[in-house]
């Protein structure tokens, strides 16, 4: 495993640079679900087909899975610092580019620049690891993981406003003058990471992880539209077939590896990535099922005719109890261990969504429902991180942690596509036209359950506690170390 080198660094401003990632974390995520109040309407406004305003979503969530592994580890090699920089950067020109234009390829085209800019989440935590000191690592990393929930919360009423109130390129112009901010609160405070890994970059790891991701991705989301029969489904999962092996193989005979799947195997690390994977499903059935669940109409018997901001409204308490408990995960972690609230977190989703399925009537109840499953996301989405950094070592902690949200990304396309399954197929003719009937939702709810109950399994599986690899963030605390490896103190 090839030795980290220590670099020069920018002393660090502690008071600040934690906050200035979160909030960059924040920005990046609102971005996520921006235009999903907007989709019903992007036809009228483009010009376009439905088909195609749905790739407003769908891009994102391709260059979000390729990129963030990807600049994760060209940040763990070339600086985070600089990365983080080039996220941003990009995140603001995809976001100039929407709000310049109705034209419906160069929307597409610049929400594929924004999901790239996922990469600041592991980019940030990679950053916080290096920097901090142990005893403020956990919480600050609990908090940067946060921000994949509490900004996919605050950014669907927020972007419903805004679509209700006023001219919708409105909400992309915002959303580049926050990329604008964010670019110079960066380089006001937070210090470029001291650790870089040896080696070249993986260019051929690279192609082939993006096409495999991408063969697998676009299956998954456009399945149910081009028919999971279709030529270009078949195709795209053949190609999968074809493309992962070959991948895997040449990624354990090259020298300085994009993805190091023997690390990637151990169990610590790859029960974490299985977790992931399931409490994304289980966290992103939430989001999807809430807004559309109380805006059906009151003709379906169960639907409660609810505007799109009041939709948006019904996660806002999830989001701020995301904020809220942050800290108490982190403090949850420190005494019980990660695997502790792991496993806490994923009984929490399980509990929410038992709440929901029994209480599918009552408004109150609804957003009691969610905000409990957003409790639950919370505390996994700090746990995560910090399992990941028990396992790794520090040379490699962006594109270990960025595979970790890798998988994430990949359950929550995994629980559109099954959610979009359900809701197309389980129909009643209701104030003429065909909705979902309330089982459809109820069936969702038992499968968000079921995901969350099996992240629990694997969690359950996971190693007890172990004596921590030099270079991770146990072996450091137990050395009673600042962050920073032997070779960095030595320089």
């Amino acid at each position: 495993m090839p030795p980290a080198i220590p670099v020069a660094a920018d002393p660090p401003r502690p008071r600040f640079f934690v906050g200035v990632l979160a909030f960059c974390g924040v920005v990046v995520a609102v971005m996520q679900t921006l235009v999903v109040p907007l989709l019903p309407h992007v036809p009228a406004l483009t010009g376009s087909t439905p088909a195609a305003a749905s790739w407003l979503v769908t891009v994102t969530l391709l260059t979000g899975a390729v990129f963030t592994p990807v600049l994760g580890r060209a940040g763990d090699m070339y600086g985070k610092r600089r990365l983080l920089l080039v996220s941003l950067g990009v995140l603001t020109a995809g976001s100039v580019m929407c709000a310049v234009s109705s034209h419906i390829g160069v929307l597409i085209a610049g929400r594929a620049l924004q999901g790239a800019a996922l990469a600041v989440i592991p980019l940030g935590i990679s950053i916080m690891r290096d920097e901090l000191p142990p005893a403020k690592v956990l919480s600050s990393v609990a908090l940067m993981s946060s921000t994949l929930g509490i900004g996919a919360a605050v950014g669907l009423p927020v972007a419903a406003l805004v679509v209700e109130h006023f001219d919708w390129h409105t909400m992309f112009w915002a959303s580049a003058a926050l990329g604008v901010l964010d670019i110079a609160l960066v380089l006001w405070c937070v210090p470029e990471s001291p650790l870089r890994s040896r080696g070249r970059f993986d260019a051929v790891g690279a192609l082939g992880l993006s096409a495999g991701l991408v063969a697998v991705l676009l299956a998954i989301t456009q399945g149910a539209d081009w028919g999971w029969t279709s030529p270009r489904t078949l195709a795209l999962l053949g190609a999968a077939v074809v493309i992962w092996p070959l991948w895997g193989a040449y990624e354990l005979r090259t020298r300085s590896p994009l993805v190091d799947l023997r690390v990637s195997a151990r169990p610590a690390v790859l029960l974490t990535n299985v977790a992931a994977l399931l409490i994304g499903f289980a966290f992103y059935a939430n989001s999807l099922v809430t807004a559309q669940m109380v805006q059906e109409p009151k003709a379906t018997g169960y639907g409660l005719g609810a505007s799109i901001v009041v939709s948006g409204l019904c996660l806002l308490p999830g989001g701020l109890a995301m904020v809220a408990l942050s800290p108490v995960s982190a403090k949850i972690s420190a005494k019980y261990g990660p695997k502790a609230a792991l496993a806490l977190a994923a009984a929490v989703m399980a509990v929410g969504y038992g709440v929901r399925f029994f209480t599918s009537h009552s408004l109150p109840l609804i957003i009691a429902g969610a905000t409990v499953v957003s409790c639950g996301t919370a505390i996994a989405y700090s746990a995560l991180p910090a399992l990941v950094m028990r396992a790794v070592p520090v040379s490699e902690t962006g594109a270990a942690n960025g595979l970790n949200t890798l998988m994430r990304s990949v359950g929550q396309a995994c629980c559109s596509a099954v959610v979009a399954a359900v809701l197309a197929n389980v129909t009643f003719e209701a104030g003429g036209r065909t909705a979902p009937t309330l089982h459809a939702y109820l069936l969702v709810f038992l499968i968000a359950a079921g995901a969350a109950l099996s992240a629990l399994v694997a969690t359950l599986f996971l190693p007890g506690r172990t004596t921590p690899a030099p270079g991770t963030v146990g072996a450091d605390r137990a050395e009673g170390a600042t962050g920073r490896t032997t070779a960095e103190e030595s320089a």
